[in-house]
């Protein structure tokens, strides 16, 4: 399939959001035109302030609910490629379907428009997750690759529904989501003129593009650092395997060469850097240079407990990626939150 090229124009679904913000902000960079789609225009006013120095190449246009079946009919018209990133990420539901529904639901909504609207359109970047590969495997560390689907997750969620564990909800709704855009492709795959591209970020830390106007406002894993680094994890805690850390500039770079890149077309891609233990983080943290102040210690040096390993070696080679390490993102990280914590408190 062809691929594009700047200025060719992008949509970018979810754009107020944290991945989304960023991958926004590099294909901008890149010189193409984007136009986002958000909840509100109160969301859509935050970035076009955002990103006031690119006018007029970003635009938004506002889809209340991506489950309704024609949400991007009138999004889809005249863009080149789209990134689909908007996807539910709530850390606590009771009914699993509150993920499950509008995830799958909005991929298959944004397909089914480009087929019937969005003729100029070439390609189509879905974020999913490394939750959709963590399927449960015997080792440590365990190894994982694009090859692997977590289907344990679908099982324990269609085993006991509300009661399945939170993990498993969200990582069900991942995969079901992924499986679906596949499948869609495959079944009109002689009635489309474009192709598809996964990614599948794990963990994503770095520096915060969308708003967050106090520190209940930072997305999931935002504040779940944000935390982390505010008071000492106990040491049983901070020395367990969490998950493999990706910077969120790398994650948007990943998208828009999957946009650009022919190869691309057909692919998953892990985007991973390295595993981390909160452990590990206070250690980098910690022998930062310059140094950071008021940063746990924990006890230095304790390896990580357990873990699975994310081979990014896929996007490495056909997409050109150069991941982070771990020190740079949580350095840049704390700095920026600290920037945004003083301006809560102003």
């Amino acid at each position: 399939m062809p691929t594009i090229q700047a200025p060719a124009t992008v949509l970018v679904t979810g754009a107020s959001g944290y991945v989304a913000a960023s991958v926004v902000k590099e294909l901008l960079d890149r010189g193409y035109s984007v136009r986002g789609t958000v909840r509100s225009s109160a969301k859509g006013d935050y970035l076009k302030g955002l990103f006031k120095s690119y006018e007029p190449r970003f635009q938004y246009v506002v889809v209340a609910d991506m489950c309704n079946s024609d949400a991007f009919d009138d999004a889809v018209k005249g863009v080149d490629a789209v990134a689909h990133i908007a996807s539910p990420a709530t850390p606590d539901v009771h009914d699993p379907q509150e993920l499950i529904k509008p995830a799958v639901s909005g991929t298959l909504n944004v397909l089914e428009s480009i087929k019937k609207h969005g003729s100029s359109v070439k390609r189509v970047v879905i974020t999913s997750s490394y939750f959709a590969i963590l399927r449960p495997k015997t080792g440590v560390p365990t190894f994982y690759t694009e090859a692997d689907w977590n289907d344990h997750a679908v099982d324990e969620v269609q085993a006991k529904g509300a009661d399945a564990d939170q993990h498993h909800k969200y990582a069900a709704s991942k995969v079901l989501a992924e499986r679906a855009a596949w499948n869609w492709v495959e079944k009109h795959k002689g009635e489309i003129d474009f192709d598809i591209t996964t990614i599948l970020p794990s963990v994503v830390f770095g520096p915060l593009l969308n708003e967050a106007r106090s520190a209940s406002q930072l997305n999931t894993t935002s504040r779940y650092f944000y935390n982390a680094i505010k008071t000492e994890l106990p040491p049983n805690f901070a020395t367990e395997w969490i998950s493999s850390v990706v910077d969120i500039r790398d994650v948007a770079f990943v998208h828009a060469r999957a946009l650009e890149v022919e190869e691309a077309g057909g692919e998953r891609f892990i985007a991973a850097s390295v595993p981390f233990s909160w452990q590990t983080m206070y250690d980098a943290l910690n022998s930062a240079n310059p140094p950071l102040a008021n940063i746990p210690k924990g006890t230095p040096g304790t390896p990580i407990v357990g873990g699975a390993v994310c081979i990014s070696e896929k996007a490495q080679a056909i997409l050109g990626a150069k991941f982070r390490p771990l020190q740079e993102t949580a350095v840049d990280m704390v700095n920026d939150l600290r920037e945004k914590e003083a301006q809560w408190s102003a």
